[in-house]
């Protein structure tokens, strides 16, 4: 039976991530895009409530019908899966993102985020991205991480993922015969150089800008930052499930009797 593959992403309908992804799902089955109509890099995992959301046809480069919403990745994977679409979905991917998603990078990430809301609907998610340059000029070679996308979508159509579990696939910015090969790693530590510059505007009230150099990560063997850091294509496996365990038996041993407020 052939299987209906939704396709959405962070960087916006008409990005060219989205365009290679496409061309590469149909390969494997029936292809459906729902994407948001502008970027939303790091808009995280969103639930637009407070207003209505809405949907207009877009044609890619190759004249493929796509749709796009003005709601974050996430609400994409919303609209798709509670029946904006007849069909339902044996698989959602999200990409091709310009720029890895390591690390803490997860959970800011509308990449990973699109791919979680379709794990919460009950569909095997998946997440690509691909490793670009901090200010690379120029076109950019999708192939790789088209590739990528399609080993992580077959394996998953043909073993399926643990309940409550999406892939996050990182690809180094590596020609395809540069890439050394897969490797299933867990998260790395991503190291953030943020600062905030305060401006004034012509009014004379102040606003604020959150910048900063960009990440770098901690090299260690067995993370997806490692991977990469080695020519490797990172592939995470992520649980919705954020409970630290580890912590539970320690926070059980303090007093959680009523105590007269400090």
């Amino acid at each position: 039976m052939t299987k209906q593959i939704l396709v959405t992403n962070d960087d916006g309908v008409l990005a060219p991530g989205l365009l290679a992804l496409t061309q590469e799902m149909r390969k494997i089955g029936n292809v459906t895009i729902l994407a948001p109509d502008r970027n939303w890099s790091g808009g995280g995992h969103v639930k637009t409530l407070d207003r209505a959301l809405r949907l207009r046809e877009f044609r890619l480069e190759d004249g493929t019908q796509a749709f796009g919403s003005d709601g974050a990745p996430s609400d994409c994977v919303a609209l798709a899966t509670l029946g904006y679409f007849k069909e339902k979905f044996d698989l959602v991917v999200s990409g091709i993102n310009v720029g890895a998603n390591l690390g803490h990078d997860v959970t800011y990430s509308g990449t990973v985020t699109a791919a979680m809301e379709a794990v919460i609907a009950g569909v095997p998610g998946v997440a690509v991205s691909l490793e670009v340059p901090e200010g690379h000029i120029g076109q950019i070679d999708f192939s790789a991480s088209a590739y990528a996308a399609s080993i992580a979508v077959q394996n998953v159509l043909e073993h399926g993922l643990p309940a409550d579990t999406l892939l996050n696939v990182n690809i180094p910015f590596l020609k395809h015969n540069e890439i050394r090969g897969f490797r299933i790693t867990r998260q790395g530590l991503r190291v953030y150089h943020s600062r905030l510059d305060e401006r004034v505007d012509p009014r004379g009230r102040p606003y604020y800008w959150i910048g900063g150099e960009a990440p770098t990560g901690v090299v260690e063997t067995g993370t997806d930052v490692g991977a990469l850091s080695e020519g490797y294509i990172s592939v995470t496996p992520l649980q919705l499930d954020l409970t630290a365990y580890r912590a539970i038996s320690d926070i059980n041993t303090w007093n959680w009797q009523e105590q007269t407020p400090l």
